[in-house]
């Protein structure tokens, strides 16, 4: 075994302090449903934004962007643009202020907000509910994978197998791990709801905080001591029409990873992409945790400060222990076990490089550090299925008696658990799971849920046709388009779902005038709302109309470039490269400026 005891001891007392969490929030959170889903919207919005970035900084999408930095180098940090990871920045610039403002406690509540209680609404209630929790038990399966691979390093099966009266398949070694942390992360989610979950998630930052700044420095030390060999291209950004990075001469296995990834046509990989992260960013939070925690904020304001301190907590503490672990990696490949089932798998450098390399004491910590963001993933996402299933499909009240609630919200999240790790069962990896979920199953997602906030006569019916015609294809594709990455048929997926959104609303009557007059005045989005703009200023002339669509543009382009700078300036600082690190600084510091007069200083106006 590689843990010592002082390593046991660190993780045996968080395991405690999570748990002891679970159990201070239990009798707060079993008084209403309010204070079990939303925490009471009594949270300030700064914890439950380290709270969110916690839950992003998930030990799955950690292992996979460790391999992506070891593979691609400096290009690697356009490669999670697939989730994308800018769409945070259209949730703090306008989005999250427009979710907020509705006042509901799940995407399928806020259905009704925008198109009443008719027949379309019904359906679409229903197909929201349906890939929330398609989506939630995805992401629950993908964490699950990661921790399962993560864990068997550090804990040997050999002594577990001695003891069990069955034999388990080498290749479900990972899911035995996965389970038993998974019963942690289950219990103290479940049982305190989401003031559990913030609260655990806040410790959990500062041990990755920390975790983070000794790996960088471990790596530093270890590189003023010996010579990077990398391939041409690796330490820059940029790139051509193609990717062009050849490791024959370093380490010729790598140009394996590059083909199996799909990713050697890099212009045409990045322009899919773009194209795909900016329809996802404008069709707002896809419905798991990072709705639930906009959700919870007090106000309008706030949700939009919890979006954006997202990317400026997370990204440069998660960074630097990625492009640590990287560079690790890089200096001493040949000393890392790499095997899985007889085949070399680089996505457990990570795991590897923290066995060989960080010392006891500090790999406990490190150790507990990324279970905790294991934990803060699982949980959260679990907090938002169980939402669902709470609020939506079982439909109670806070007239349901407490014993009753607690009984659902217990067994409700039981059953998800279940389901997720059965499902994890039968997944080969990170990356193929990851590129379901982002290009898949969110390409099925896009049309009708961008429509909803920009097109006045986009109906129910409309929005519930759209989703099938999406969802039903991005479960089916990857079944038939085996060898292709999922990114490629998103625009397939996108013309589909496109197709059912329109048909289904120019084919059934749209929304009821006062549906759409109360959603318009109460949110206030801008977009093709003008025959609804036009019946609401006949009756209030002073009406506040959104005149921003420049504005939260102009913000957006910056903010993009501004988060790309904070995710470049860790790994330029851990390479020891001044003009990287001056650069980005420069750019973060005056788009930072610019963005304190253009959309900081305007935020108390939007409540």
């Amino acid at each position: 075994m590689i843990l010592k005891p002082i390593d046991l001891i660190v993780i045996l007392i968080f395991l405690i302090a999570v748990i002891s969490i679970g159990f201070i929030h239990k009798k707060q959170a079993q008084s209403s449903k309010g204070e079990y889903l939303l925490g009471g919207k009594t949270l300030p919005w700064y914890m439950l934004g380290l709270s969110n970035a916690s839950g992003m900084f998930d030990i799955s999408g950690t292992m996979w962007m460790v391999t992506l930095t070891f593979v691609y180098g400096l290009k690697s940090i356009w490669v999670p643009w697939l989730w994308p990871v800018f769409n945070q920045i259209f949730l703090m610039v306008f989005l999250s202020i427009w979710l907020r403002r509705s006042n509901v406690t799940t995407g399928s509540e806020w259905i009704q907000t925008r198109f009443g209680h008719g027949r379309g609404a019904h359906l679409s209630n229903i197909i929201v509910i349906i890939f929330a929790l398609i989506s939630c038990l995805g992401f629950l399966a993908y964490g699950f994978i990661g921790l399962g691979k993560f864990m068997m390093l550090f804990i040997p099966w050999e002594p577990i197998a001695g003891v069990l009266p069955f034999t388990v398949p080498e290749q479900y070694i990972p899911h035995i791990y996965g389970i038993l942390f998974t019963l942690v992360a289950s219990f103290y989610a479940i049982l305190g709801g989401l003031k559990s979950i913030v609260w655990a998630d806040v410790l959990q930052y500062a041990i990755m905080t920390i975790s983070a700044i000794a790996v960088a420095v471990i790596a530093m030390r270890a590189l003023a001591q010996s010579n990077l060999i990398v391939p041409d291209g690796w330490m820059s950004p940029f790139f051509g029409k193609e990717l062009n990075l050849d490791w024959s001469e370093i380490i010729p296995k790598v140009n394996d990873k590059i083909r199996e990834d799909g990713y050697s046509l890099f212009s045409i990989f990045f322009m899919m992409m773009l194209f795909k992260g900016i329809l996802v960013s404008a069709a707002g939070p896809a419905p798991s945790y990072d709705m639930q925690k906009i959700l919870s904020t007090k106000s309008p304001s706030e949700a939009a400060k919890m979006s954006g301190f997202v990317s400026v907590v997370l990204l440069p503490v998660r960074y630097l222990m990625i492009a640590g672990f990287a560079v690790l990696g890089l200096l001493f490949y040949e000393k890392l076990n790499l095997q899985v089932g007889g085949e070399i798998d680089f996505e457990q450098i990570l795991p590897a490089a923290m066995a060989e390399f960080v010392p006891a004491g500090l790999l406990g910590l490190l150790l507990a550090g990324l279970l905790a963001a294991f934990m803060s993933t699982f949980a959260g996402t679990l907090n938002a299925a169980q939402a669902y299933i709470v609020n939506d499909i079982y439909r109670s009240t806070d007239s349901t008696p407490k014993k009753k609630l607690q009984r659902i919200n217990y067994l409700s999240g039981i059953m998800v658990v279940i389901v997720s790790v059965t499902l994890g069962l039968f997944i080969p990896n990170i990356n193929r799971m990851l590129q379901w979920i982002v290009s898949g199953l969110f390409g099925g997602y896009i049309a009708s849920n961008l429509l909803k906030w920009y097109w006045w006569r986009f109906n129910g019916h409309g929005y519930f046709w759209g989703m099938v015609s999406g969802l039903v294809p991005a479960l089916i594709f990857p079944l038939i388009f085996t060898n292709t990455l999922d990114l490629y048929y998103f625009p397939i997926l996108l013309l589909i779902s496109t197709i059912g959104c329109i048909a289904g609303t120019l084919l059934s009557p749209q929304t009821e005038p006062e549906i759409l007059k109360s959603f318009y005045t109460t949110v206030r989005p801008w977009g093709f709302w003008k025959p609804v703009k036009d019946a609401v200023l006949k009756e209030n002339p002073a009406f506040p109309v959104n005149k921003d669509f420049k504005r939260d543009m102009m913000n957006i382009g910056m903010g993009i470039v501004g988060q790309t700078a904070i995710t470049a300036l860790p790994i330029y600082f851990v390479l020891n490269k001044p003009s990287g690190i001056w650069i980005s600084l420069a750019i973060v510091l005056v788009v930072g400026a610019i963005m304190k007069r253009t959309w900081w200083d305007r935020l108390k106006t939007q409540d």
